[in-house]
């Protein structure tokens, strides 16, 4: 069984009423690894993790979650996954302890062991000391924690986490990450999908890029980064006029394009003979550009480049949210 991959997928389509939301999308994720799915709103992130975790079914083509058909052996899946959404769900009339511990009879361990798993994954989440306050008094962080924690009573194979630090201030979302790669060590699979592309580059062992329902792109960060360009020319303009006049100039070699900063973002390979190039192509009278750095290419170069969008403001999916 570990020979085959964690989670593995193959043409999955799904239409809501006239909208195709997914157009045979393929997956494979190794098991004890992070893997991430980026996208813009609406490109079919939200629904192949519904598809995934069993939620959804698809309108064709198959997949496998730790081993089982996510169709013919449904409660078979569930009871090897975990599924944490954007938003904390525990209960928070309830003590942090009382969460863990009834998610532990649900979990259908007997009242001695979901006492003892909960004593457990409190001191892992160094959420201890607040053990028998309720919920209603954590902070954001603390919550998100806590939510993982339920999520990892029934000690799954694979967790799906949906935009899992969404609202949290960087240093939460710092301890999330620390946990995070706490759980791979562990063995478990995880599935990712966030806003957040600093935090698939920090965590993800694989990323894919989904775009209009079909992965547009797949691999490690790195190898995504090079597909794009190994640096990135930002060109900041002198006012609006230049502005429009280059954007419209180099059409789609743009990667980055930032209209209140006057900002343009172009692919250079770095070398000083390739940076005037540029520059002598686009400001032949000296007057366009006010001034230029030069940076190594990032995922947001990458996003740009394969989807036409910049990330996401909010994160949230509204047209899967909504079912269409």
């Amino acid at each position: 069984m570990t020979s085959h991959p964690a989670i593995e997928a193959i043409g999955l389509e799904k239409c809501y009423g006239t909208v195709k939301v997914l157009r045979g999308v393929d997956l494979s994720v190794e098991r004890g690894s992070v893997f991430s799915l980026l996208g813009p709103n609406g490109a079919g992130k939200t629904t192949t993790v519904r598809i995934l975790s069993t939620l959804t079914p698809p309108d064709a083509g198959r997949a496998r979650v730790a081993g089982f058909d996510v169709l013919a052996e449904r409660h078979r899946v569930r009871r090897a996954i975990s599924l944490t959404g954007q938003y904390a769900a525990v209960d928070a009339m309830q003590t942090g302890e009382e969460n863990l511990r009834m998610m532990g009879r649900l979990s259908r361990l007997g009242r001695a062991e979901a006492r003892r798993r909960a004593q457990e994954l409190l001191e892992r989440f160094d959420l201890t000391a607040a053990a028998r306050r309720t919920v209603g008094t954590y902070s954001g962080g603390m919550r998100r924690r806590l939510d993982l924690a339920a999520g990892l009573v029934g000690r799954p194979e694979v967790i799906f986490l949906d935009e899992p630090t969404t609202g949290l201030d960087p240093r939460s979302r710092q301890a999330m990450w620390e946990v995070i790669k706490g759980l791979v060590g562990d063995g478990v699979t995880v599935f990712l999908t966030t806003q957040y592309l600093e935090e698939a580059d920090q965590l993800a062992d694989r990323i894919a890029v989904v775009d209009g329902g079909r992965v547009v792109a797949e691999g490690t960060s790195a190898e995504l980064k090079e597909q794009v360009a190994g640096h990135r020319l930002d060109l900041v303009l002198s006012g609006m006029e230049a502005f429009e006049e280059t954007a419209r100039f180099l059409g789609a070699r743009l990667v980055w394009s930032d209209a209140d900063r006057l900002t343009l973002g172009v692919p250079t390979d770095g070398s000083a003979p390739h940076v005037r190039a540029v520059l002598d192509e686009v400001d032949r009278d000296r007057r366009a550009v006010a001034r230029f750095t030069v940076h190594s290419a990032t995922l947001d170069d990458v996003f740009m480049a394969l989807t036409g969008h910049t990330t996401s403001g909010d994160g949230i999916d509204h047209k899967e949210a909504a079912g269409v």
